[in-house]
């Protein structure tokens, strides 16, 4: 397993699409990917967000794909937040391509001009990879490193009940827009009433936003 560093150029067809999104933010920080579903098109993620000319969040017109769930820290023109964005029906064909055996990981930042993306896998996928996205744009430059995981995983931060109940709240389609199950089904599947479900899930949220945003404070 080796992990790819990649800088590419997109080309007009993406260009396009993200122009709505470049005429307000300088750039977009991917800073955790919560969600990479290739087949509907959707990706959910921590991604800090540089506004131009210190313009408010809170002002900033998205594109109807892109959708800023909740604003966990504003700093000047950067905003931590969780993005949702649905990919539009006209390029999800596209999308689809990159749905490889590989982990998706940072460095991971787009701007205007430049893109950078970061992803761990064997060598047959990280080809496909790089075959698949020169379709798209030119790939200015790229590196190979040795794929070094840390020991601790970010669930390991979660106590063995808020584990299960985040897993299975992922696994039945609790995080899924529109969610495919209720806090009160979910309660009926792990057992457990629906206000400690609930309670679980928060702190477990809590937790791995905390350490995923440690030192941003």
């Amino acid at each position: 397993m080796r992990k790819l560093i990649l800088e590419f150029n997109p080309g007009d067809l993406i260009k396009n699409l993200y122009k709505p999104i470049f005429e307000t933010f300088h750039s977009i920080e991917v800073l955790e990917m919560l969600r990479m579903d290739f087949e509907e098109g959707v990706k959910v993620g921590v991604m800090v967000l540089e506004t131009k000319e210190n313009i408010p969040v809170h002002d900033v017109k998205l594109p109807d794909f892109a959708k800023i769930l909740n604003i966990l820290k504003s700093e000047s023109n950067k905003h931590t937040c969780i993005v949702k964005i649905q990919i539009p029906k006209e390029v999800i064909k596209m999308f689809a391509e990159f749905k490889l055996d590989l982990i998706w990981t940072t460095p991971l930042t787009l701007s205007e001009e430049n893109w950078v993306y970061s992803c761990i896998g064997d060598q047959e996928n990280l080809t496909k990879f790089i075959e698949t996205i020169k379709n798209y744009g030119d790939v200015v430059n790229m590196r190979f490193q040795k794929a070094a995981y840390q020991e601790r995983d970010i669930l390991t931060v979660l106590t063995e009940k808020q584990r299960e109940v985040l897993i299975a709240a992922f696994k039945y389609g609790y995080y899924a827009y529109p969610k495919k199950i209720t806090s009160e089904q979910l309660s009926q599947k792990v057992n457990i009433s629906k206000a400690t479900l609930v309670e679980h899930l928060r702190k477990a949220e809590e937790r791995m936003l905390a350490n995923i945003l440690v030192g941003q404070n």
